[in-house]
């Protein structure tokens, strides 16, 4: 009979123990008392995993959590997503005081907001888990079309129509396609005034493990708090929120042979 190796055991060991607790991330020190392991075993079994892909720092203090290659094959649940979402969009709310919530496709056109956060007091724009958007809303449908194939844009378009919700709105096909051009280029939409003269909001796309956009991310706020002046700091931050989530669902930015496919 064969004879298990060590320091793939411990490995098998500890993924098993992030998975335990997938999404929240386990401190190394956790790992190495509850598992009995070295230290400096542990540390380098981490880092062997983490080359790999199968296992993934989340900040020097915070421990780690399975990787996004691990995720990749064996694939994420809604319920996981929707998870890691809850996460890192309440910490983006707190950055920003704004309500930032994840949409995604209805089955209808249009998209339904699932998970939300928001911390700041007072009077401010806000949504609500179930809440429906039209298929143009344009923060939300730019960054979801930005990275569909110009043939693909025009099909949805001629299904569902451009709505002109103000005079900002952009309704003009060719027009729109600059638009996404630029969406695709600073990884973010913008909507200053598009959907509401007294609101703007900027979103960015979750990939999934194919390369396709399955979520997106966005944030809404008045036009005096969101505006021309802040929408590239904020923008970017609602991104790197985006990044993240799919990252930590496995999932992966696709290539601009996909896109043009």
């Amino acid at each position: 009979m064969a004879n298990d190796v060590p320091a793939v055991s411990s490995a098998v060991r500890i993924i098993e123990r992030l998975a335990a607790e997938w999404p929240t991330p386990v401190a190394p020190k956790t790992l190495v008392a509850e598992l009995g392991l070295n230290r400096s075993t542990c540390y380098n079994i981490l880092a062997t995993l983490q080359r790999s892909g199968w296992v993934t720092s989340a900040g020097d203090r915070a421990g780690w959590t399975l990787g996004p290659k691990l995720l990749t094959i064996t694939g994420v649940t809604d319920d996981m997503t929707a998870a890691i979402a809850q996460q890192e969009i309440d910490e983006l709310a707190r950055r920003l005081g704004f309500v930032v919530f994840v949409a995604e496709p209805d089955g209808s056109g249009g998209y339904v907001v699932t998970v939300k956060a928001e911390r700041q007091m007072g009077v401010r724009v806000t949504v609500g888990v179930g809440e429906d958007f039209p298929f143009s809303a344009p923060a939300i449908m730019q960054a979801y079309l930005a990275w569909q194939s110009p043939e693909r844009v025009d099909e949805l378009v001629d299904r569902h129509g451009l709505k002109q919700f103000t005079k900002y709105t952009v309704t003009d096909r060719d027009e729109l396609h600059k638009v996404l051009a630029a969406v695709r280029e600073r990884g973010y939409s913008t909507s200053i005034q598009q959907y509401d003269m007294a609101q703007s909001g900027v979103a960015a796309p979750i990939f999934d493990r194919r390369g396709q956009v399955s979520r997106v991310v966005c944030s809404l706020a008045f036009f005096t708090e969101l505006h021309s002046d802040n929408v590239t700091r904020i923008g970017s931050l609602v991104r790197d929120c985006a990044d993240r989530i799919t990252a930590r669902t496995g999932g992966r930015h696709p290539s601009p042979s996909e896109i043009e496919a």
